[in-house]
């Protein structure tokens, strides 16, 4: 997409100075809100799905699995489909639909468990519906993000108060969900997870903003050629290549680490339910420093440097996990460390990455180039939960956990050699190149 021209006359003269910061951006902070209520929603359906499935059909663990296969499995098959589409067409009317239709296939949920009509396959239904929109959402909102800020420079700031917002939801988000879960039961606590889509639905409708509608091609458009392209894109260019193949093993790795957690903290160090849930909830902690502090690891230290040191620590922390031991208050400790390393170096990373794709990746690109990495993201973390379990089948819980530390450990050599890690600051746009060491 080409530039605005500057208007012509004396202002032309004038240097630009800082950008505004986004607190005075009255649509970006409508849309931080919606956004905001939304995520704390999805992670009351996180806990509250499962545990319908649970409470109401006393599902095995095959069958549970089965149903987050149903939630994730749209990211597999659609992202890339999907991101042709949205660089097609405005991304907020797209919006608008997805979390439409997540606020009605959610609300059906109590809806039908009231009138003794909900099933087990229903369930999987409405949970892959869910899915679906999800994808679509993903895909669009990515995308819609440096549409809403305009100004490149602002991506970082808007990243970092959104991905604060996400730390906050994995913080406050369980405790809630166990708490209307409790007081309402598990299908009528998604209620609030409806009202929730219902209130991002009105913020997303009171925009102001006026978004471009994308330029026609001057050729017909065929899928095919313009998915090969969205790839294109992300596997030719250096920098999103590394970031995608990294993001990848780290999805793979953390998945398999925290699926074998679980079994290894329950049935080897006899923690109960609300041990793990202590563990979680204080690691998760860490993801909210990081966003909060991102920022200022980016002034204080250059883009690559504070990628490269984020995404190292993200990648040591499972070592802690099979190393943990001694006193009850020292293994909670180590595991608290273990996971806090993650969120915290996540959270950070995040931040950089994200403002990255969306400052180098030209606008008609942004769909394609969201959900190919969606795909590479989520197919990792699909992949990793089987293959840690076939780990733990050949070497035991506690030496699966050895093996899937050693493995992240090692992960330190590509991130030190990506590309990534030669940039000195943040690229102003698509055709930056001027910015690596």
């Amino acid at each position: 997409m080409a530039e605005p021209t500057a208007p012509t006359g004396a202002d032309t003269a004038k240097p630009p100075g800082p950008p505004r910061s986004l607190w005075h951006h009255r649509d970006f902070m409508v849309f931080w809100t919606g956004e905001a209520l939304s995520l704390y929603g999805t992670q009351i359906t996180n806990l509250a799905l499962p545990l319908t499935a649970v409470l109401v059909f006393d599902v095995g663990a095959e069958q549970l699995g089965l149903l987050r296969f149903a939630q994730l499995a749209p990211f597999l098959g659609l992202a890339l489909v999907f991101g042709v589409w949205v660089d097609r067409v405005r991304k907020r009317p797209v919006m608008l639909g997805a979390n439409l239709v997540r606020m009605v296939l959610i609300g059906l949920v109590p809806l039908l468990h009231q009138f003794d009509l909900l099933t087990l396959p229903l369930l999987y239904a409405l949970a892959l519906g869910v899915g679906v929109a999800t994808v679509l959402f993903d895909v669009s909102w990515m995308s819609y993000v440096p549409v809403l800020v305009r100004d490149r420079q602002s991506l970082l700031e808007a990243n970092s108060k959104l991905n604060a917002t996400l730390s906050s939801a994995d913080i406050a988000g369980p405790g809630l969900a166990g708490t209307l879960v409790s007081a309402f039961s598990a299908p009528f606590a998604m209620t609030a997870n409806a009202v929730s889509y219902a209130v991002s639905v009105v913020s997303l409708m009171v925009i102001r903003t006026p978004e471009p509608v994308p330029e026609a091609p001057a050729e017909k458009r065929r899928l095919r050629v313009e998915l090969l392209e969205g790839l294109r894109w992300v596997f030719g260019n250096r920098w999103l290549r590394a970031i995608g193949l990294v993001g990848c093993a780290c999805n793979f790795l953390l998945t398999m680490v925290q699926s074998l957690f679980l079994l290894y903290a329950v049935r080897d160090k006899d923690l109960s339910a609300a041990a793990v849930g202590f563990v979680m909830g204080a690691a998760a902690v860490g993801g909210l420093l990081g966003a909060l502090v991102s920022g200022k690891v980016v002034r204080t230290l250059s883009v690559g440097t504070a990628y490269r040191v984020s995404v190292s620590v993200i990648f040591l922390g499972p070592l802690l996990v099979p190393a943990a031991g001694g006193p009850r208050w020292l293994l909670l400790g180590m595991f608290v460390a273990s996971f806090f390393l993650e969120y915290f170096g996540s959270s950070v990373s995040n931040v950089l990455i994200v403002s990255l794709r969306q400052t180098i990746t030209p606008q008609h690109l942004m769909g394609r180039m969201t959900a190919a990495m969606r795909m590479l993201l989520y197919g990792g973390g699909a992949l990793g939960g089987p293959v840690g379990g076939l780990l733990a089948v050949a070497a035991g819980l506690h030496g699966a956990l050895w093996i899937a530390g050693l493995l992240s450990a090692a992960m330190l050599v590509p991130i030190l050699l990506s590309p990534v890690g030669t940039l000195r600051t943040m690229p102003t746009g698509p055709e930056d190149g001027a910015v690596a060491a």
